[in-house]
């Protein structure tokens, strides 16, 4: 397998952009080598620009729940472009869209549309504030919300990939009133609040994605809810991850609990840059225009988007996929773990409806502590061979894997195939 016109580009990008990525994580530097350029995409395939293809268990970290270039989202993108690209104006899919997404969560009567994933987070953050009149947050080692100031400290994913504990240029001053709890421990949350008395929220992405997938133990949510009711704070679920990946709505759903602002982002864009936050009436009265919390994006509800947003959800609800997610994920589960028993290799499996990954690590990994006890040099081993076999993956120990309803019983081969043949070499390491 050549990556020659791949290493060309990296050289050439290194002029003109930052690493030659706009994305620190594409940059492979946990795993080693340079950079893979791609070139196109079609269905659980991917594509590089020396013609090498891939099953995609990236699926740009998310949204590309159908697979690439799924018919009717590709259709209806094409339908969009010719009424215009942007018009700083209303739109009627942006009053569609809206409606599809707060019917699929029971807590949420409006939403307000934004343009990433970082964008909802910091705009559900400054409504928790407004709503509560209270200014500090509490959030969870390893969770990873954005490259904002206030929560860019231990935020997993990136950070930890590079071993960075933070970033350089945030000032003590934008995390003054960032509170550090341990995700699946409700006593350091309770220790926050019989500390201060100003805490506004909680923030927590359901199930974890960005030290790996972490799944919340013991009814920590429904607990953490609780709390948070007990002491005038409102939950804010990041779901910009897990939203729509495990049922059609929220993962807060299917664990039981009911956030009172929810951040979205990925799938509800289905490729396009799309944002959201929502809550119940009460709380987004705070919005402006309706209230004195103001956030504004001359490109947020862009008509594209919208279109694009409208078609995936639309056909993931007919599909119906989260059995086919189960299943499929068990199988691949199942061929990691039976792998690394038969190359004795030291490997533990999280999976949440369609996220999933290894971590290799004899450890159950229930929080970033655990998370980081996994052998990086030999994840990166792993991953090389299963790139040169055949399979796209996360180029991050601390990233989830991605599961698309386009795989077939003839991609799982190939990852079995793939996955044996990586894990004999990390045997031999």
């Amino acid at each position: 397998m050549s990556f020659k016109k791949s290493e060309k580009l990296y050289q050439k990008g290194l002029t003109h952009l930052v690493g030659a990525v706009n994305s620190p994580v594409r940059a492979f530097a946990s795993v080693g080598g340079n950079p893979l350029f791609i070139k196109k995409a079609k269905g659980s395939k991917i594509i590089d620009v020396d013609g090498n293809e891939y099953l995609d268990l990236v699926l740009s970290y998310g949204p590309m729940i159908l697979g690439h270039r799924h018919k009717s989202v590709e259709k209806a993108a094409k339908k969009a472009l010719k009424n215009g690209y942007s018009f700083g104006a209303s739109t009627e899919n942006e009053i569609t869209l809206a409606k599809i997404v707060c019917d699929a969560f029971p807590g949420m009567d409006k939403v307000r549309f934004v343009n990433s994933g970082t964008e909802a987070v910091l705009s559900g953050i400054r409504l928790a504030r407004a709503f509560t009149g209270k200014d500090k947050i509490i959030k969870f080692s390893g969770c990873y919300h954005g490259h904002q100031d206030a929560l860019l400290v231990a935020a997993g994913s990136g950070l930890a990939t590079l071993s960075l504990p933070g970033s350089k240029g945030v000032p003590e001053g934008a995390v003054k009133n960032t509170l550090i709890a341990e995700y699946n421990n409700l006593e350091s949350v309770q220790a926050h609040f019989d500390k201060y008395d100003d805490i506004a929220g909680v923030i927590i992405e359901p199930v974890g994605g960005n030290m790996g997938v972490v799944i919340p133990q013991n009814n920590f949510l429904k607990d953490l809810k609780e709390l948070c009711k007990k002491n005038g704070a409102v939950l804010i679920a990041d779901e910009v991850m897990t939203g729509f990946r495990s049922k059609f709505g929220g993962a807060q759903e299917v664990l039981g609990v009911e956030a009172d602002i929810t951040c979205l982002g990925k799938v509800i864009g289905g490729g396009f840059p799309v944002g959201a936050y929502g809550a119940r009436n009460e709380i987004m009265k705070n919005v402006a225009p309706l209230g004195g919390m103001y956030q504004a994006g001359t490109l947020s509800g862009n008509p594209i988007a919208m279109a694009g947003g409208i078609s995936t959800l639309t056909e993931l609800k007919r599909q119906n996929p989260y059995e086919f997610f189960d299943e499929m994920g068990a199988k691949i589960e199942t061929i990691l773990l039976d792998a690394a028993k038969k190359y004795n290799v030291d490997l533990s499996v999280n999976r949440f409806g369609s996220m999933m990954n290894p971590f290799f690590t004899k450890v159950k990994v229930t929080n970033f502590e655990q998370a980081q006890t996994s052998d990086t040099e030999k994840f990166a081993v792993f991953f090389w061979e299963m790139i040169k076999n055949g399979v796209f993956l996360p180029p991050s120990q601390f990233e989830a894997w991605f599961l698309s309803s386009a795989l077939s019983k003839k991609d799982i081969k190939i990852f079995e195939k793939a996955t044996n043949k990586a894990m004999l070499a990390v045997s031999k390491m």
